[in-house]
């Protein structure tokens, strides 16, 4: 009896969300069809045309123009951005400074400073059971 090797796949949205994009601006190939593990690798190390151009000029999906504005997914939701942005979108939004993104990216800072107190206490914690 002899063993084969099963190849992984995903669904379209599970690699897109690997990849950092946005689904619904993926070429039709890609959201209609499966992805495998050697084809996201692939994918990641010599990235296509069309994806060096939607990670570069978007539209982005919610945790990356997140990422890029400085705020949480829920401070998104909170200033209103429900939907995918462009690079141009995001970067107008960090020009204007709206007072919602102002507030989310104190609070952001807020998490920041307090995550890295934790953390600093733990380890003070820690060498001292040591």
């Amino acid at each position: 009896m002899t063993s084969h090797q099963n190849t992984q796949t995903m669904k379209p949205a599970t690699a897109a969300k690997k990849l950092g994009v946005y689904l619904e601006a993926t070429p039709a190939e890609f959201r209609e069809g499966v992805v495998s593990r050697a084809e996201l690798n692939a994918l990641q190390a010599d990235p296509p045309q069309w994806l060096l151009e939607l990670r570069r000029d978007g539209p982005h999906p919610r945790p990356v123009v997140a990422q890029k504005l400085g705020v949480s997914i829920a401070g998104l939701a909170r200033g209103g951005v429900t939907e995918a942005l462009t690079t141009e979108q995001i970067e107008a939004l960090k020009a204007e400074q709206p007072e919602w993104l102002q507030k989310e990216r104190a609070t952001q800072a807020e998490v920041r400073k307090e995550a890295a107190r934790l953390k600093e206490r733990d380890a003070q914690r820690s060498d001292r059971s040591s």
